[in-house]
């Protein structure tokens, strides 16, 4: 992620990998990958992922677009992969979207 995200920003890459009990999820055969994102006010929304490398890496992100970082505040991040042999989840991630001058 950015170093500081801003109200409005546009193309700021949100970057997750996907572990399962402390290892790393090859995710390359994924049918599905999905970013849930939670607002300051609790309102939730489920973007599409896309692989960030190759996924033997089981790194995902998902590149803001307008209206994603619409309001200041603390935010929260999840990634969620299907895979032929289940469906895992990223750890919980929190970061803070600053308010611009």
């Amino acid at each position: 992620m950015a170093s500081e995200i801003h109200v409005g920003d546009i193309g700021t890459q949100l970057i997750m990998t996907v572990k399962d009990n402390g290892e790393i999820v090859d995710i390359s055969n994924a049918s599905l990958l999905q970013v849930i994102i939670r607002k300051p006010d609790g309102q939730s929304y489920t973007k599409t992922g896309t692989l960030y490398t190759n996924g033997v890496d089981g790194k995902m992100y998902y590149s803001s677009i307008s209206g994603d970082f619409n309001v200041a505040g603390n935010y929260k991040l999840q990634g969620k992969v299907t895979l032929p042999g289940g469906i895992y989840y990223t750890s919980i991630s929190d970061f803070k979207v600053y308010c611009n001058l």
